[in-house]
């Protein structure tokens, strides 16, 4: 196994490796109620983070060496003058991820009757589903493929001891220049069969074509420089409060710099804009009432009821995202009775979204 190979097999297995993982860490986790934990299990329920994962490009112009002569020997009319680098922001995708809030952990008593009650949870102990097995939702994300970019070769490597010879850059370029009209008729000649020395085979012939093209795009490079173009993923993740947001920057863009932080000047603003559809109004609750929610949260499952929120993100006066979203910290919350999981006989079976910790399905 040559070196490549071993490199390209060393990157599978580490690829494969990382999406083992992933589906791992995503996995439920059952957990029974059993003698030895009182017939109890404790959760927790999320607050909303959202991600903001970006797209980025970067895009690096590399001036040739001998750019003054592109025009003369190989009329370009417009080489790259200036070695430079320019990041572009394409777009946003937001993500609405849950995150354990640590003062809201929660026990789910059953009673030792009960029919082999469980609960399954999280890796991180927010709550998936009662008595049932939860779906698995296909929410990986993964990074897309990477083009592998073609074999390319050195330009210096191709150049000919008379062009390393030659007494001035002007002489130089003409002498590559005629080195690149000498691969273009090459090329011609074997496409129209008239090569002295035909390539064999298909393989063959292939292999000598591809030589040819990329000694020939080196070269040219020489003259009108060259672009390479990178595609880069950034995550911004943000933890609304239970205010509104308006026009927060949550991080600067620069065609310099790329991504930059909210309070570097050095780039433009990204505004975030998040406002709550369902706002709850404000209750006076007597002692009386206090007590009696008390109660009740303390004697039931308790669970988020999230409220939709209209999110935009807006770049140079330009909307990069605008969708509703749901928001926990903009909700509210109720409590499943916990009689309803004291059958003998058929215990209610309940679904949650874990990353909200709202209940999606109840089966009787």
């Amino acid at each position: 196994m040559n070196t490549k190979t071993e490199i390209l097999v060393s990157w599978i297995f580490f690829i494969t490796l990382l999406l083992a993982q992933s589906v791992y860490a995503q996995t439920p986790i059952r957990h029974n109620a059993l003698k030895s934990n009182d017939y109890g299990v404790v959760y927790s329920l999320p607050i909303t983070q959202l991600d903001f994962e970006l797209n980025i490009t970067k895009t690096t112009y590399k001036r040739g060496e001998y750019y003054q002569y592109a025009k003369q020997y190989l009329n370009i009319d417009n080489p790259i003058l200036e070695d430079k680098v320019v990041y572009s922001l394409n777009g946003v995708e937001i993500h609405n991820v849950g995150i354990p809030d640590k003062n809201q952990s929660y026990l789910i008593p059953f009673k030792s009757n009960t029919v082999e009650p469980y609960v399954y949870l999280t890796k991180e102990g927010l709550i998936c589903a009662i008595n049932d097995t939860p779906p698995i939702d296909d929410k990986m994300k993964t990074s897309s493929p990477q083009t592998v970019s073609p074999s390319t070769v050195d330009a210096q490597s191709l150049l000919t001891e008379e062009i390393l010879l030659a007494g001035s850059r002007s002489k130089q370029a003409e002498l590559i220049a005629k080195q690149i009209f000498a691969l273009r008729m090459s090329r011609s000649d074997i496409l129209t069969g008239e090569a002295d020395n035909m390539p064999p085979d298909g393989n063959a012939y292939k292999l000598v074509m591809d030589q040819i093209n990329m000694q020939e795009k080196a070269l040219v490079e020489l003259f009108e420089g060259n672009i390479k173009t990178e595609y880069i993923m950034k995550t911004i993740s943000v933890i609304p409060k239970n205010e509104n947001i308006d026009r927060e920057v949550i991080f600067r863009f620069s065609e310099k710099l790329g991504l930059t932080s909210a309070d570097d000047l050095a780039g433009e603003p990204v505004y975030l804009t998040l406002i709550n559809k369902n706002p709850q109004p404000q209750v006076e609750l007597t002692d009386k009432q206090i007590r009696q929610l008390e109660k009740k949260f303390s004697e039931g499952v308790v669970y988020n009821i999230p409220s939709k929120a209209q999110l935009t993100v807006n770049f140079r006066n330009q909307a990069l995202a605008n969708k509703e979203v749901d928001v926990v910290q903009y909700g509210s919350q109720d409590v499943l009775t916990r009689r309803m999981f004291d059958s003998r006989k058929q215990p209610i079976k309940v679904i949650f979204y874990p990353e909200l910790g709202a209940i999606r399905q109840i089966i009787q």
